[in-house]
C-alpha cells in the first residue's frame, strides 16, 4: 500500500511539472511581444502578482518557516526566474509611461519581500507562527494572482473576443490548482488548500469563456484581416479615389 508522504511527493513533483508548464505557458504571448515589438494591449498585472506570489512561496517552503514543504520552494524559485524574464521583456517593449509603473510596482514587490524576511525570521520564533504568517499572506497572494486575469475575462466579455486572454495560461492554470489543491489535502494545509480551490475554479471560468468566445474570435480576426488586405489594395492602385 501506497503511504501518504509518497503519495504526496509524487504529486507535489507532478506539481511542480505542471507548474513550470504554467510558467512557461505564456511563451507565445511574450514571443508574439517580441516579434511586433509592441506589448499591444496584453497586461503586466498576471504577471506582477504571479512574481511577488512566487517570492511568498519560496519562503514559506522553507524548513526555517515551514518543514517538509520543499517542492513548494522549488517550483515557485523556477517560477520567479521565468516571471523576471517576462517583465524585463514587458518593461523592454511597452511605452514609457506604463515602464516607469511596472518598474516602480516591482520594486515595491522587492522591498515589501525583503522587509517580510527580516521581520519573520528575527520576530517571530517557531516555525508554527511563521508559517501562519506567511502562509496566511501566501494564501492571500495566491488568490491575487489567479483573480489577476478578472480584468481581462471582463474584456472578454465585453468584447467577444478572446484574443488577449491566452488559453494555455487558463488550462495550465485549472491543471496546476487541482494538482496543488490534492497535494494539500494528503497532509492538510489550510493555506495551499484554499487558494488553490479558488483558483481551480476561476481558472475553469476562464476555459468556459475561452469555449463560448472561441468561434466569434475567430470572425472577428478574419473581419480585421480581410479589412486590412482591403486597405492595402486601395493604397497599393494608384490614381485610385479613397
Amino acid at each position: 500500500m501506497v503511504s501518504a508522504d509518497l503519495a504526496r511527493n509524487v504529486i507535489g513533483v507532478i506539481g511542480n511539472i505542471i507548474s513550470i508548464i504554467l510558467f512557461l505557458s505564456t511563451v507565445p504571448t511574450f514571443y508574439k511581444i517580441w516579434k511586433k515589438k509592441s506589448v499591444e494591449q496584453f497586461s503586466p498585472v498576471p504577471y506582477l502578482v504571479t512574481f511577488v506570489n512566487c517570492g511568498l512561496w519560496i519562503f514559506y517552503g522553507l524548513p526555517l518557516v515551514h518543514p517538509h514543504s520543499l517542492l513548494v520552494t522549488t517550483t515557485n524559485g523556477a517560477g520567479i526566474i521565468i516571471e523576471s524574464v517576462y517583465l524585463l521583456l514587458f518593461i523592454i517593449y511597452c511605452d514609457r509611461k506604463k515602464r516607469v509603473r511596472v518598474l516602480l510596482v516591482l520594486v515595491a514587490e522587492i522591498i515589501f519581500l525583503a522587509v517580510l524576511v527580516v521581520c519573520v525570521l528575527t520576530l517571530a520564533h517557531t516555525t508554527k507562527v511563521r508559517s501562519a504568517i506567511v502562509g496566511g499572506l501566501c494564501m492571500a497572494g495566491n488568490i491575487m494572482m489567479y483573480a489577476a486575469p478578472l480584468s481581462i475575462m471582463k474584456m472578454v466579455i465585453t468584447t467577444k473576443s478572446v484574443e488577449y486572454m491566452p488559453f494555455l495560461l487558463s488550462l495550465f492554470c485549472f491543471a496546476n490548482g487541482v494538482c496543488w489543491f490534492t497535494y494539500a489535502l494528503i497532509r492538510f494545509d489550510i493555506f495551499v488548500i484554499i487558494p488553490n480551490g479558488v483558483g481551480a475554479l476561476f481558472s475553469l471560468v476562464q476555459l468556459i469563456l475561452y469555449a463560448c468566445y472561441y468561434k466569434s474570435t475567430k470572425e472577428i480576426i478574419a473581419k480585421r484581416q480581410a479589412k486590412s488586405e482591403v486597405s492595402l489594395g486601395k493604397m497599393a492602385t494608384p490614381g485610385e479615389q479613397v
